[in-house]
């Protein structure tokens, strides 16, 4: 079955899995099957020591953004989660609506990646120009980072092997590992 245009929307067809869909059931099983296929089983144990540690950075974020780019179109991701589906029928998600933020996370140095809190005015600014964006793009993705973090560091329960932590320690491999 096709649900786009290109060649990457082809997908095998499952009628109980579309039949879901249609009804706004969502389709996660396809959903941790995509996900299955593009996240490297290392590569997410890394990630959550990092975000253990609390030392998820604006390169990480910029490295899961690639990931979920692999895993196609957004809305047809989105729809997959059961009840969002119908939320978002009616809403439009261009190809590009990751470009302005890894354009800013680009236009960093590595270093600002990696601590993002020594990013004053003038590095703004830089920041800005660099990726065609406006000093206000630059703060509003630093501050939605910001918040982002804190709620990873909530959830984890404010420390190293929080909450998060050992639950996923707990928890078998998605993977096969």
């Amino acid at each position: 079955m096709s649900t786009g245009e290109k060649l990457q929307a082809l997908d095998v067809f499952h009628p109980d899995r579309m039949a879901n869909r249609i009804l706004g059931m969502g389709d996660v099983v396809s959903l941790v099957e995509k996900a299955q296929q593009q996240i490297d089983a290392e590569e997410a144990a890394r990630l959550q020591k990092k975000i253990s540690k609390n030392q998820f950075d604006l390169q990480d974020f910029y490295e899961q953004i690639q990931q979920i780019k692999k895993m196609g179109n957004m809305k047809d991701l989105l729809g997959m989660i059961p009840g969002v589906g119908k939320a978002i029928k009616d809403m439009e998600f261009s190809e590009d609506t990751f470009k302005q933020t890894e354009a800013i996370i680009m236009s960093m140095t590595p270093r600002e990646r990696q601590e993002p809190e020594i990013l004053n005015g003038s590095r703004r600014e830089r920041i800005a120009r660099g990726s065609g964006t406006k000093v206000q793009d630059v703060n509003q993705l630093l501050k939605q980072f910001g918040e982002m973090k804190q709620m990873m560091r909530k959830m984890n329960g404010g420390m190293p092997g929080g909450a998060v932590g050992q639950a996923m320690s707990r928890m078998r491999s998605p993977f096969g590992r």
